[in-house]
């Protein structure tokens, strides 16, 4: 689920940055260009911990800019199958219903939700038991099993499931 990485980039670095605070704007360049994104795969760029090394930068002919080499540290973020995580609930449909954790988008299919709940649009759209006990809807968290994912260039889907002992519902909304 997270890992700490050691991954490579490469910088490009404008002359009126070189001076003293030189190591600064490369740090800062880097968190901005790399914490958020996603690469297929190591998963989604959560934090860079620290520069382990930017070596010495070449200069680039023509426009005086130097480029390094930069080593980094960081922490991903990359969901697997069978996989349990608690989930915050986005949108519901008689399809079933979208949550999230974090970055990544979870998709629960109604054929995947415990037996006992019901797709009910009396006040809102909702999974609901029928004792009426639990319900799901927008905000509320789930426990749930990841049973597939789908990785892409730039961003990571998954698939889960509620039909099995111990997952479900956790709370009201928030």
């Amino acid at each position: 689920m997270f890992y700490m990485k050691e991954l490579t980039k490469e910088l490009e670095v404008q002359p009126r940055f070189f001076g003293p605070r030189l190591r600064e704007e490369i740090d800062r360049r880097l968190r901005m260009e790399v914490e958020g994104t996603c690469n297929g795969q190591f998963g989604f760029i959560l934090g860079v911990l620290g520069i382990v090394d930017m070596g010495r930068g070449l200069l680039r002919e023509g426009s005086g800019a130097a480029v390094f080499n930069i080593t980094y540290t960081c922490i991903c973020f990359k969901p697997f199958k069978g996989q349990v995580m608690d989930v915050v609930v986005t949108s519901v449909n008689k399809m079933g219903f979208f949550a999230e954790a974090g970055p990544l988008q979870v998709f629960v299919s109604n054929h995947l939700i415990s037996e006992g709940f019901e797709f009910n649009t009396a006040h809102e759209p909702c999974y609901q038991m029928s004792d009426g006990d639990q319900k799901i809807v927008p905000g509320c968290e789930v426990r749930l099993r990841i049973v597939g994912t789908r990785v892409d260039a730039s961003d990571i889907f998954a698939v889960g499931s509620i039909k099995e002992d111990y997952l479900g519902v956790m709370g009201a909304p928030l």
